[in-house]
């Protein structure tokens, strides 16, 4: 006797077309209280031939079970979505909603990645740690050039101008190297 393989998942992904989904798409999602993440739109994908792309947007559903194609189906019948996939690396997708680790793609804005039903984007965006060291490189050169000699002035400065990027590494964890750099140049001017 063959044991019958599952299937199903966890984890599955569509796209939804601004030109075929209801106007209430979203609403749609919300009222079954599964967390969902939102792509920004995608409008500027470019196809091999050079071509633009038809509009869309990525969608992730996480459930806390997992389920058939059959059942993720009924779901995107509903958007008029096309071909769902089983996710196998949120994380991976999630970056991929903004082009990420995709330079040669057009980089969507991360902030447009939007969490519903208590999915939380900012949990798969985390830099990794070659993004960090270089977010820190930035960071000192900043304070080079802009002569800085407080954190107060970087950090506000992050808050206002580099939210997504240099002020989650100021408050998780790089404040001790900036911290430090900054008040060795006080220092070196007195």
């Amino acid at each position: 006797m063959t044991e019958k393989k599952d299937t199903r998942t966890r984890n599955w992904t569509f796209f939804v077309y601004p030109d075929s989904a209801p106007e209430n798409w979203r609403d749609i999602l919300n009222e079954m209280h599964i967390p969902w993440i939102e792509s920004p739109l995608h409008d500027k994908d470019v196809n091999d031939n050079g071509e633009i792309k038809k509009a869309h947007w990525h969608v992730l559903l996480m459930f806390s079970s997992k389920k058939s194609y059959q059942q993720i189906l009924e779901i995107t019948g509903r958007l008029n979505s096309p071909n769902p996939q089983k996710c196998t690396n949120i994380k991976g997708l999630v970056r991929y909603f903004a082009h990420m680790d995709n330079p040669e793609k057009f980089q969507y804005d991360k902030s447009g990645i939007i969490g519903h039903a208590g999915a939380d984007p900012l949990t798969y965006l985390s830099v990794t740690s070659g993004e960090r060291y270089a977010l820190i490189r930035e960071m000192i050169e900043f304070v080079r050039e802009n002569q800085i000699d407080e954190l107060q002035d970087l950090v506000d400065y992050a808050v206002t101008n580099r939210f997504d990027d240099w002020f989650p590494l100021l408050c998780d964890n790089s404040t001790f190297i900036m911290s430090n750099y900054i008040k060795s140049v006080r220092h070196r001017k007195k």
